[in-house]
């Protein structure tokens, strides 16, 4: 089966991949600028033949179940998402997707392809980046984010970093608050350094760090702001600053906790976007806040107190990028963090 035709522009560039073909024509198909077969002798694509393209799109359209936003990651317009979809389906000789006009879902033999797809998809990618990566060493743009705040040695790893590996650029973008994980998502970083936890089945989680004990963050008119320390069940007396979606449940649940150990329910307060909103709700008194110790270091506020809790695990971070784009100068930082900060 001869694998064909351009994959996405990614941080090494487009990938062209190619077996038992000669230089972008394969049994008498070219390949346009835009991954369209063209044929160039009147034959037909062979049943054998596949567009990375196709299949590429296939994969966000199962994670995102929607035309529009598949096109949106993919760069391309719904109806061309439609077309790929109609071409891979066509090759195969059975619906993939189905889709009306409330709802797209996978039929079975779509979810069953799926599953058998994607690790081949990511070790093709994996290939060709090794590959890149033997062939020209740890070298090109880093794009790192990061939330909250970027301390406890983590700027002395990245300088390092950049003095043992001068070919290889890094740049550092703030995260919010409320979108942990869709900036990798979306390919706008490669490496991301988040709060814990991570259940997300697309990325890798690498190197986990700065262990620290939370704190509540209190106006300085609530009555737990003269107070030594303050016991997780406590937390059922006071509405609690919540973070706003895109964040997937499960993460904001941590960051926000309904529920104290015991069961007890917490009231929600706010739901925000940005750590600077949820301060000045807090602030306001309109709420406490859970934060990690190096964030209630960095962000001193005359309104605002901090005060220990006692009885919640500690909060953590960890190194995370995407499987599917994993490459050298990842891998290269994540050993460089863990050397460091593990």
């Amino acid at each position: 089966m001869a694998v064909t035709g351009p994959e996405t522009t990614g941080t090494a560039g487009t990938v062209r991949t190619t077996t038992g073909t000669t230089a972008g024509t394969t049994a008498g198909i070219t390949r346009t600028a835009a991954g369209t077969p063209r044929t160039t002798g009147g034959e037909h694509t062979p049943a054998g033949t596949v567009e990375i393209r196709e299949l590429e799109c296939f994969l966000v359209l199962a994670e995102e179940l929607h035309f529009g936003r598949t096109g949106q990651r993919l760069y391309v317009s719904q109806g061309r998402v439609s077309q790929l979809i109609r071409a891979l389906e066509q090759r195969i000789g059975a619906r993939l997707v189905d889709r009306t006009s409330r709802r797209v879902q996978l039929t079975p033999l779509g979810a069953d392809f799926l599953g058998a797809l994607r690790p081949a998809y990511t070790a093709l990618r994996a290939t060709v980046e090794n590959a890149r990566a033997a062939a020209l060493g740890v070298s090109g743009p880093l794009r790192i984010g990061f939330q909250g705040v970027f301390g406890y040695g983590f700027m002395d790893v990245v300088g390092e970093f950049e003095e043992r590996y001068p070919e290889c650029a890094t740049r550092i973008t703030e995260l919010p608050l409320s979108d942990p994980f869709g900036p990798l998502h979306r390919d706008e970083v490669d490496t991301a350094v988040v709060l814990l936890p991570v259940e997300e089945p697309a990325l890798v989680l690498g190197p986990v760090f700065s262990r620290q004990p939370q704190y509540l963050a209190v106006s300085r008119r609530h009555p737990f702001a003269g107070r030594p320390v303050v016991d997780a069940e406590e937390l059922a007396g006071s509405p609690l600053v919540g973070v706003a979606a895109p964040a997937p449940e499960y993460w904001r649940e941590v960051q926000a906790p309904t529920r104290t150990p015991s069961g007890a329910p917490v009231p929600p307060g706010p739901a925000v976007g940005t750590l600077q909103e949820g301060l000045s709700l807090v602030a306001a008194n309109r709420g406490v806040m859970l934060l990690c110790h190096p964030t209630t270091e960095y962000h001193h506020r005359r309104d605002v107190a901090y005060v220990p809790v006692t009885g919640l695990p500690e909060s953590a971070l960890g190194l995370v990028w995407r499987a599917d784009r994993e490459n050298a100068r990842v891998r290269a930082f994540a050993e460089a963090v863990a050397g460091a900060l593990d």
